[in-house]
């Protein structure tokens, strides 16, 4: 399995909601790195697996309307915690929709999954992995 690699990071703001939580339960602030990467069988004909710079600009796209937010402010997270696992499957979600609609340079069918890994700090990270099709 190929797989391209691209990185960015957000400063964000939230709380949580359980006992489970402790401390999180206030709010607090966040840099979160995420990495997200495309998978595929094959390469093209270019002999890529998808153009780095068009997923580098979808990451920054789907990234740039949580940074610098307080998430729990944000509609779209209203109701429920914004745990880096959560957070995962959203950026997930947004960049599958770029990549079946071909917007990074290679048709989206020829990607066999997406695999979004977020950082909370040096020890700790979660992914959400999921194929395409």
């Amino acid at each position: 399995m190929y797989a391209v690699e691209v990185r960015h990071h957000i400063m964000i703001a939230h709380s949580f909601r359980g006992a489970v939580f402790g401390p999180a339960q206030a709010l607090h602030g966040a840099t979160f790195v995420i990495d997200a990467a495309f998978l595929a069988e094959t390469l093209d004909d270019n002999g890529i697996v998808v153009d780095i710079g068009r997923a580098d600009t979808a990451l920054k796209e789907v990234l740039a309307p949580l940074n610098y937010k307080n998430l729990d402010d944000v509609e779209e997270f209203a109701g429920r915690n914004t745990t880096t696992e959560v957070l995962t499957r959203h950026v997930f979600d947004r960049l599958a929709e770029a990549a079946r609609a071909g917007a990074l340079g290679r048709d989206g069918r020829a990607l066999a999954a997406i695999r979004v890994t977020i950082s909370e700090s040096h020890v700790a990270r979660a992914w959400y992995e999921a194929p395409l099709w």
